[in-house]
């Protein structure tokens, strides 16, 4: 034992010594080295050299060849093969799985490709080698060309029949007619060098316009696809930081309310649902095709060995079955058909493709007794557990018997027991979508007696809102993300309202006012008013018509008229149901919500200076205006005309008032607003001596004319006796307004013989006196101007001579006509003046 101590020792000395001669060259060496500025002195320890040492052999080793190396070189010159080349080939196939973003990976996974990916161990000739790399040059061509779909149209599939169609990718605006399509009519461009604002404002806007005009027209439109195509002419937002753009919102609104597509024998609520599951899947197709395209490599799964799909000898090793994968991403993706091909052509979803083509078949709504084989089968497999060293295909099984099931335990279930299921939002909300069912009276019963309470779209909404607004946008780093799931989940009045709130330089307020006018043409507001809100179908679309009302008053008050009629059409339209309330399919109560609101928004419009033009146009009922685009009925537009006159009327708009009346044909009623305002003028004249005549010349010049055009008109007997009895009034006012004039321009004879002769206040003093009510017939605008009248005759004649009692048999009947007139409370100073002239 000594000797093998001493002999450890020994060998320790000599150990020590080498480092130590080593450490002692090493600071002669650090001593003799110069300092320079360009390269600073640097330390390191031992294992910091240790660590650079193998950095720098794991870049030095793919340059060193080895005897084998260079074997096979030779064996592949041989047989005319280029080993650089070869060897190039290989590199361009290694795909280093840090370089991807696990977050962008959705729920597939890329392995990186070994040297036995391409060329297997078991090749051991070059025969062998030329048929596996003529196999991979063929399997690279093929994922090249799905590349390429995306600028293609999808095929049509047998799918259409059943409802169902896969999430087409956009046509170009030059594919189909405009109408049809919803683009609009005219190339809507951005304005240079104005804000974000004011370019969507003003591309939305043409949107507006031309749907107006289709559905004036009742010719087809699709407003999301043009609002959409409108959005995308700003070439903003497609790129960025944020997850959720509003290229990526509009998209969805466009599914949604299934523009290009159709649903059939399914409620309307059912429909937003397949359109928000149809967004979903065009957006993983999306991803995938982008994906293969930025990023050529083999598609695999983890390491499980060969798969189903790249097996090229079956004697072998049996392969890795993926059907359970194929079939969820084939779903994902839209790609119905393909996924029920590989479910019936697969030997492990044997059972399971009858499942899978009723739920396809039905839009998810299969039997009661489907559910429950479903149900039974998800049941088994978590009894089951894992299979050991796979879990990935049967949780992709249990995902897809949980989905055909619709079992609202089963679906708790899962997500309870495999929480890291789907890696984004998007596939959790995709498998929400697919998953739910509609639960109605009929089906009920199934449920009491099956025990399979559904998972419903209002389960899925109460578990959304769990989480506050700031939860999904990150605290406000990603604003769309919150409307956007409210959006997918079908809460559709709440996202617009939170959107409404974003006033910002991104200008989302505005958007949320053209999505408001998408659903509401679709009349699809009233099943999107979200979970918990008890909201009637007249609320959901007042809530809508309101924001929509209130955008279009700023045009108004900017004078735009013609945008500010745009908009109130469409918050009349969006107050009766959309587009049914253009051509009156709409209940009765929508209809006539829909009539009141457009009336009182024409109404505004019209008493804005440039209303009546714009409404009505040159002359005419509107016949030649843009009322007759809103109000196609002739009795329609002359009874809200009428209507509107009136309120002209009572606001003190006199001449708006006249206007219309005189538009309508009611002449009489013109000419009685144009004897108010001349007896008010006279009248005013009166008491402040103002200079109002030519205001008074005026209208007795428009009511000359009134009389004129009613000559001609096609009047019935009734309207030309009203319009003799304007006219007479008319007549007497202008006599009194002579009077006036004569005795302000001291013509004082010639205006008391003038009021004499006024047949209506019986002063002829060669008459006898009988008590005559004059007021009687009397008109209330001729009434008005009596007392200022009679202080005028009086004042003339102060300045009279009464050489025969002419005067004084005048003086008599005045007084007399005002003492049997006291009650009507006539100006003091009238009282005072006859009483010092008795």
């Amino acid at each position: 034992m000594a000797g093998v101590g001493g002999s450890g020792s020994g060998g320790g000395d000599v150990e020590m010594g080498g480092w130590s001669e080593l450490l002692h060259s090493s600071t002669k060496l650090l001593e003799q080295a110069a300092p320079t500025p360009h390269f600073p002195p640097l330390q390191r320890n031992l294992d910091q050299l240790e660590v650079l040492s193998t950095k720098l052999k794991a870049k030095t080793v793919r340059a060193e060849a080895p005897v084998q190396s260079l074997s096979a070189t030779r064996l592949l010159a041989r047989e005319g093969i280029n080993a650089e080349q070869l060897a190039r080939d290989l590199k361009s196939f290694e795909l280093k799985i840090e370089q991807f973003d696990r977050s962008e990976i959705r729920n597939f996974t890329v392995l990186q490709t070994t040297f036995e990916d391409v060329f297997p161990s078991e090749a051991t000739t070059v025969e062998e080698y030329l048929q596996q790399d003529d196999w991979q040059k063929e399997k690279r061509d093929f994922l090249q060309s799905l590349s390429r779909l995306s600028t293609l149209p999808k095929r049509n599939t047998n799918l259409m029949a059943s409802g169902i169609s896969r999430p087409a990718l956009m046509p170009s605006s030059a594919s189909s007619p405009q109408a049809s399509s919803g683009l609009p009519s005219k190339e809507v461009m951005p304005i240079p060098n104005k804000t974000i604002i004011e370019n969507k404002s003003s591309v939305y806007a043409a949107v507006v316009r031309d749907l107006n005009d289709a559905r004036g027209r009742s010719l087809p439109f699709g407003p999301a696809t043009a609002f959409r195509a409108a959005y995308e002419s700003l070439s903003v937002g497609a790129v960025g930081t944020k997850s959720v753009t509003m290229h990526k919102v509009w998209h969805l609104i466009q599914a949604l309310v299934g523009e290009g597509s159709t649903h059939r024998n399914i409620s309307r609520k059912m429909s937003l649902v397949i359109g928000a599951r149809r967004h979903l899947e065009w957006g993983h197709e999306k991803y995938i095709l982008e994906t293969i395209n930025s990023r050529p490599a083999l598609v695999r799964l983890r390491d499980h060995g060969v798969l189903d799909f790249d097996a090229t000898d079956l004697r072998r090793q049996p392969p890795v079955d993926t059907t359970w994968q194929q079939i969820y991403f084939c779903l994902r993706t839209g790609y119905y058909d393909e996924a029920r091909q590989v479910a019936q052509s697969s030997r492990a979803a044997f059972n399971f493709a009858p499942l899978l083509v009723e739920w396809i078949t039905t839009n998810g709504a299969v039997s009661p007794e489907t559910a429950l084989t479903a149900s039974e089968e998800c049941d088994k497999m978590l009894r089951m557990g894992d299979r050991p060293g796979r879990p990935g295909y049967d949780r992709k099984k249990l995902l897809l018997y949980a989905m055909i099931c619709g079992c609202r335990r089963q679906i708790d279930r899962l997500l309870k027991d495999l929480p890291t299921l789907f890696n984004t939002i998007e596939d959790f909300l995709w498998f929400k979508l697919s998953a739910l069912r509609e639960y109605t009276g009929a089906s009920s019963s199934n449920v009491s007696n099956e025990g399979l309470v559904p998972y419903t779209l209002e389960d899925l909404q109460s578990y959304l809102n769990k989480f506050e607004p700031s939860y999904y946008t990150k605290n406000g780093k990603d604003p769309l993300v919150y409307p956007y799931v409210l959006l997918l989940s079908i809460q559709l009045l709440p996202a617009i309202l939170y959107l409404s709130k974003e006033v910002g330089e991104e200008g989302y307020h505005v958007d949320a006012v053209h999505i408001s006018i998408a659903l509401s043409d679709h009349g699809v507001l009233p099943d999107g008013v979200g979970s918990g809100q008890k909201m009637g179908i007249m609320d959901a679309c007042a809530e809508a018509a309101s924001i929509i009302r209130q955008y279009g008053s700023i045009y108004l008050r900017n004078g735009n008229l013609d945008l500010a009629l745009e908009y109130y059409a469409q918050s009349a339209a969006a107050m009766g149901g959309g587009e049914v309330s253009w051509i009156g399919r709409g209940n009765a109560d929508q209809q006539r919500q829909r009539n009141l609101m457009l009336k009182q928004l024409l109404t505004e419009i019209l008493l804005r200076d440039g209303g009546i033009q714009l409404l009505l146009g040159p002359s005419g009922m509107g016949e030649e205006g843009e009322l007759k685009k809103y109000m196609m009925d002739w009795r329609s537009r002359q009874q809200f005309l009428l209507e509107a006159a009136h309120q002209c009327h009572e606001a003190g708009l006199y001449d708006k008032s006249v206007e219309i009346h005189k538009r309508v044909g009611a002449f009489a009623m013109a000419l009685q607003t144009i004897n108010k305002c001349l007896s008010d003028a006279i009248c005013a004249m009166a008491r402040s001596m103002l200079d109002g005549e030519s205001r008074a010349a005026a209208l007795i010049h428009s009511g000359n004319e009134i009389m004129e055009t009613a000559r001609y008109s096609e009047a019935s007997v009734q309207d030309k006796d009203l319009i003799s009895e304007q006219q007479t009034v008319l007549r007497q006012l202008e006599a009194i307004l002579h009077i006036y004039r004569l005795a302000r321009a001291g013509q004082t004879v010639d205006a008391l013989r003038e009021t004499i002769k006024l047949p209506f206040l019986h002063l002829d003093p060669q008459a006898p006196n009988v008590t005559v009510d004059v007021f009687r017939n009397l008109s209330p605008y001729v009434q008005a101007c009596v007392p200022d009248l009679l202080k005028v005759a009086l004042n003339c004649m102060d300045n009279v001579r009464d050489t025969d009692g002419t005067l004084r048999a005048v003086k008599s009947k005045i007084a007399n006509l005002v003492a049997s007139n006291m009650s009507r409370n006539w100006p003091q100073d009238l009282y005072q003046k006859v009483a010092q002239c008795i």
